[in-house]
């Protein structure tokens, strides 16, 4: 696989920071720096593109287009393709009845990946607003376990969990983490959609092209189609805010009881504590454990 994309500037110089420690002797022809990240070999130009090559690509390319999405709001396709945000839609959906889906915990090398999908009706606006729902990543830990249990038991929902065996099971070259996310999307999609309620909208927080979307469904027989994707879609929709806040608290469920499993505390994200704890648990409980725990193509996993 191999994804290129040109950087912002605001993330030049983290991204040659990050690698300083894993760059080659040798540098190609017009690069600023080439690193090896175990699998994936990735090369900055002085034109602003870097260049990820290899079977986890997708990951390794993935911690730079979700910064490009959440600083910059930048959709960026592993095509290398750009999707841009369409705020005209913004004023037009807060005022619909809208299905909605938002998934958690593919940036995370512990923990499964959650996609819930709910159905918010405009009776609804009212109690969510004074409850404050938002994007989940803009609220704290003790915020979404204090309001995720009031939507629950008022919002239609379904929530889909792939957990750490499965994902590592699964996950190959032909498999890659926007094909399970889209897998998860319709399936969460398909079950709200069969209930029957009278929406206007299906509502998918965008992270890839919708033609790679569809193109990821292609043998799934029960596809759900004529979805609208928005980018900060978790801003703009209810169902997708409540989607997002869902999502967060059956993620951080999971991770209490893998924490509990291990008798460790599991940190979220793919930073260097999480190869501390990961390290831990390799030398308390093994590799097998590890498996069941963590996503084990994460880079975090090949340096251990």
């Amino acid at each position: 696989m191999t994804i290129v994309f040109k950087v912002s500037d605001n993330l030049k110089n983290k991204i040659i920071d990050y690698y300083k420690d894993l760059r080659k002797e040798k540098t190609p022809p017009y690069a600023i720096f080439q690193a090896q990240e175990e699998d994936t070999t990735i090369t900055m130009y002085q034109s602003g593109k870097i260049m990820f090559q290899g079977t986890s690509a997708d990951i390794d390319a993935g911690i730079w287009i979700d910064l490009e999405k959440k600083l910059n709001k930048r959709i960026i396709n592993l095509d290398g393709t750009e999707t841009k945000e369409k705020p005209k839609e913004k004023a037009e959906f807060m005022e619909l009845a809208t299905i909605g889906s938002d998934e958690v915990g593919t940036g995370d090398f512990f923990g499964p990946i959650v996609v819930t999908a709910t159905f918010v009706s405009t009776k609804d606006f009212d109690f969510l607003k004074e409850l404050g729902v938002r994007d989940s990543k803009k609220l704290t830990d003790q915020k979404i376990k204090e309001i995720a249990p009031k939507i629950m038991a008022k919002i239609p929902y379904v929530t889909t969990i792939l957990d750490n065996e499965t994902y590592n099971k699964h996950y190959n070259k032909n498999m890659n983490m926007n094909k399970l996310k889209a897998i998860l999307h319709n399936k969460a999609l398909l079950t709200m959609k069969n209930r029957n309620y009278n929406y206007a909208k299906i509502v998918v927080d965008e992270f890839c092209s919708p033609d790679n979307y569809y193109n990821y469904l292609k043998e799934i027989p029960d596809k759900v189609m004529h979805i609208t994707f928005m980018t900060k879609a978790e801003d703009q929709v209810l169902s997708v805010a409540c989607a997002s806040i869902i999502s967060r608290y059956k993620f951080l469920q999971k991770m209490d009881e893998l924490s509990d499993l291990v008798h460790i505390p599991l940190p979220k994200g793919a930073g260097t504590n999480v190869d501390k704890i990961a390290k831990e648990v390799i030398e308390n409980l093994g590799f097998e454990t590890l498996n069941k725990i963590a996503k084990m193509n994460f880079s975090n996993a090949n340096r251990l």
